[in-house]
């Protein structure tokens, strides 16, 4: 589109988000959803954008430790919320113990539904600690894998789901 077609929003609305710990502070069109509030504006670029109509999950991230679709999700919506991306599971350069069992279980081919397969399994296990493989299935049915993961990434989330039992004070 050229310079002069594009439609310049005249109506922003300042929001603050903690993200992955962080506080930041903006003006954004009220239009803008999550997903580009982060890749654009905050640069975590791990949340995909993929079907843009909340049937994938590629775009999964927590706000307020639950699962939202980030590109239907309106960035006004997230203001005052803890926003924890993909970005946000590692500590440093130690992956979470999911993201481990992922890479263990070979739970990614290509790799693009992966962050929101993250986000997703995170919020699951926060409320159910021991998952059975239905229990996996049901909560992860709304996160699409064309490679078709899915055993490995249930093999994962139960291995995930053991690590973290023998670790009561892992806050991951």
């Amino acid at each position: 589109m050229a310079e002069a077609e594009r439609v310049t929003t005249l109506q922003t609305i300042d929001v603050a988000l903690v993200v992955n710990g962080q506080p930041w502070a903006g003006a954004v069109p009220v239009e803008e959803v999550l997903l580009e509030t982060l890749r654009e504006r905050i640069g975590l670029t791990g949340t995909k954008r993929s079907c843009e109509s909340e049937v994938c999950g590629a775009c999964t991230v927590l706000v307020n430790e639950e699962p939202v679709s980030s590109c239907s999700y309106l960035t006004f919506e997230a203001n005052g919320a803890e926003v924890t991306t993909v970005e946000g599971l590692a500590a440093g350069d130690e992956l979470s113990p999911l993201q481990e069992a992922f890479v263990r279980n070979v739970a990614a081919q290509c790799g693009y539904c992966t962050p929101g397969q993250l986000m997703a399994a995170t919020a699951l296990l926060a409320r159910n600690p021991s998952p059975s493989y239905a229990d996996i299935q049901h909560w992860m049915s709304g996160n699409i894998c064309r490679c078709g993961c899915y055993p490995a990434i249930a093999t994962a989330i139960q291995e995930a789901a053991e690590l973290l039992r023998r670790q009561p004070s892992n806050p991951r």
